[in-house]
């Protein structure tokens, strides 16, 4: 099996994997970086959303090998102690309800809100419409967006 050379958080790390293993396997079985989380595996629901290269990217569907020429970012490289804009908003809401979902939704609205730090309400629908939410904390989802943006911009 060859060996893969991947950044990750910063961290530069190595991983033995056949080429077609999707990244979210390498982070979670290789790396114990467990707060992306597999949903469906098909790319549909975004739990298992990182940063590849500052864009969100479903990390189900992204292969190790082509993972090699990328900086990857989990929910544990977001920020060291929670104090991301978006984590803070996602708390001062209470936005989780069973949290599944909710690591996937902040990667999502945090490359989001770095491309427009100043969206209207039907901009972050459009953005997280991507993420599914079982328990349907869409409101709050979308209030936490909003109190983000207030704090980056």
């Amino acid at each position: 099996m060859p060996v893969y050379n991947l950044k990750v958080n910063g961290q530069s790390l190595s991983v033995e994997a056949d080429e077609d293993t999707p990244l979210l396997w390498v982070l979670r079985d290789h790396f114990d970086l467990v707060g992306t989380k597999f949903g469906c595996g098909i790319g549909q629901c975004g739990a298992c959303t990182v940063h590849a290269d500052g864009v969100a990217t479903r990390s189900c569907l992204l292969k190790v090998s082509v993972a090699t020429e990328m900086k990857i970012t989990t929910i544990e490289g977001l920020s060291k102690d929670i104090s991301h804009p978006v984590q803070q908003a996602w708390k001062e809401i209470d936005v989780p309800q069973c949290g599944y979902c909710q690591a996937g939704q902040i990667m999502t609205a945090a490359a989001f809100l770095e491309q427009n730090p100043n969206p209207n309400r039907e901009e972050i629908r459009d953005a997280m419409s991507g993420n599914i939410c079982r328990c349907a904390s869409y409101n709050r989802i979308e209030k936490a967006v909003e109190q983000a943006a207030s704090k980056i911009s």
